[in-house]
């Protein structure tokens, strides 16, 4: 159980590290990477098809990362341990109206005899 543990959160770890340089690349007006990496070969290829690549990879990378995560609290969840069960608060017996008397009736002393 710990090394898939381990393993689906190094997967999460690349894939998070891989959409912030996907998002941190994105140009908001168009530029971006297809801006960066020679201006006038992009123009032949079209900004467009970098922007839609950008965005797919964008949503893909998020949603891989949302799989994963689920993924990894499904795998490793213990159903075992269950939450600690509220105490059960026992209520105190009902005070009786009359007080009982704490001695037992009297016995009966033998009369003597008369003389």
């Amino acid at each position: 159980m710990d090394t898939i543990f381990t393993l689906l959160m190094v997967l999460i770890m690349i894939a998070s590290i891989l959409l912030v340089i996907v998002v941190m690349a994105q140009n908001p007006k168009g530029g971006g990477l297809s801006s960066t990496f020679g201006g006038a070969s992009s123009a032949q290829f079209g900004v467009q098809r970098t922007n839609d690549f950008m965005e797919k990879a964008t949503w893909t990378l998020g949603a891989t990362i949302i799989v994963l995560i689920l993924l990894s609290v499904v795998i490793t969840g213990k159903p075992s341990q269950t939450a600690p069960a509220q105490p059960i608060k026992k209520e105190a017996p009902a005070q009786s109206s009359a007080p009982a008397s704490k001695t037992a009736t009297p016995a009966q002393t033998p009369v003597a005899p008369a003389k």
